[in-house]
């Protein structure tokens, strides 16, 4: 959803975009690749100024088994391996890397922003690893994209809710204390092509400004579907359906903001989760 919509852009701004695919290629633009030998078709970098990796198994949803854990590990540090050494190889200049604000673990009510520590979780220890394969980039720019959220039709954790509370079956999770960092998938990617051009390394939450609990979520899709919100999920019941996966992606969270975001100028399409919503 993401790299489609990065992709659309940066196309109408006059870039070339270049996808690899682990098929074969098909159309003008695609290079072959197989992460696990490390092969890239020949001719993918050349002429290339930046590389945007956002790929990586699904979190959700289904229990976490050590096997899942592992296929969720190896869907991303093998293949960021595999792309930072082909940035050194290729002399390419910014290395934009996915990662998430499962990083910061479960922060309660406390505001993290980008020099917060790792917390803790299997998430958390996901995120480091995943920030740490970029290491083989050498002297490349590289920035880490821990995002939120991201509210869209087209997928994600919007286009999930909006059936459940256009039946009237919305409702909190757990005490419904927990933030949730929300951002638009216009600002999702208006901030990937914001740290493209400017001088931004390094961890960056890509986040909305004002982060909300999910009781507040919950009451703003309710509004902008004109929708009750009634029901409630006991958290209880989400760690004894799905385990830890239930307990860190529904009932854990992150009052993250977008401090270097704000601090190079970028500027929120939708500030307010009620105008990211109603853009959903």
């Amino acid at each position: 959803m993401i790299g489609s919509a990065l992709g659309d852009r940066l196309r109408r701004e006059g870039h070339e975009v270049r996808r690899l695919v682990r098929r074969e290629a098909r159309e003008g633009g695609e290079f072959r690749w197989d992460p696990p030998s490390g092969t890239i078709a020949s001719g993918a970098f050349e002429g290339v100024d930046a590389v945007v990796n956002l790929g990586g198994r699904r979190l959700f949803p289904g229990r976490w088994s050590a096997m899942r854990k592992q296929q969720l590990t190896d869907s991303r540090v093998e293949p960021t391996e595999v792309l930072a050494e082909a940035v050194a190889e290729h002399g390419i200049g910014v290395l934009v890397n996915a990662s998430a604000v499962g990083y910061y673990g479960h922060t309660h009510q406390s505001i993290v922003d980008e020099s917060a520590p790792r917390g803790r979780g299997f998430l958390a220890e996901l995120c480091e690893a995943w920030e740490a394969a970029t290491a083989a980039a050498g002297d490349a720019r590289v920035v880490h994209l821990r995002t939120g959220l991201v509210l869209s039709a087209k997928g994600g954790l919007y286009a999930t809710l909006r059936p459940l509370f256009a039946l009237c079956l919305g409702g909190r999770l757990g005490n419904g204390h927990q933030y949730m960092p929300w951002i638009s998938l216009d600002d999702e990617v208006g901030a990937i092509v914001h740290v493209l051009a400017h001088d931004v390394r390094g961890p960056v939450n890509l986040t909305g400004p004002e982060p909300v609990t999910n009781a507040e979520f919950t009451r703003a899709v309710g509004r902008v579907l004109h929708r009750p919100a009634p029901w409630w999920v006991p958290g209880i019941a989400l760690k004894a359906v799905l385990g830890q996966a239930g307990e860190e992606m529904a009932l854990f969270g992150q009052r993250a903001v977008p401090a270097v975001l704000a601090g190079s100028g970028y500027e929120f399409r939708h500030p307010t989760l009620d105008s990211a919503l109603a853009a959903a």
